[in-house]
């Protein structure tokens, strides 16, 4: 039995990835927020949750739209701030490492976040 082909999926997909795009640079700068606040705050709770919900934001979604490379890099770092959370008493003496990869992925992203490899 055939199934019927809706002729505008296509159109509305392409749409959904459009819109996703145009708001890769609001992501982007949610991230770059929280991890302003974590370099002159301290890596505390609050701006490391901040961080954390930023990046899982962007891990979560971005590879259904097309950008894969961001999205996994993302959920890399996501994963590092939520060490970070967990271990709050390592926080102060990991977090400058953490920024570095940080501040790679945001001028990473600037150049090119629908690129297909991350590259620092």
């Amino acid at each position: 039995m055939a199934t019927l082909i809706d002729p505008d999926f296509r159109a509305r997909l392409r749409a959904l990835n459009d819109k996703y795009a145009a708001g890769v640079p609001a992501l982007l700068q949610a991230i770059a927020q929280a991890r302003a606040r974590c370099d002159a705050e301290g890596p505390r709770l609050e701006p490391l949750t901040d961080l954390h919900r930023a990046l899982h934001a962007v891990a979560g979604s971005a590879a259904t739209f097309g950008f894969a490379a961001l999205g996994q890099e993302c959920r890399r770092i996501e994963q590092l701030v939520r060490t970070l959370l967990n271990e709050p008493g390592q926080a102060l003496a990991e977090w400058p490492a953490v920024g570095v990869q940080v501040g790679a992925l945001l001028r990473w992203a600037e150049r090119d976040a629908a690129a297909t490899h991350f590259s620092a």
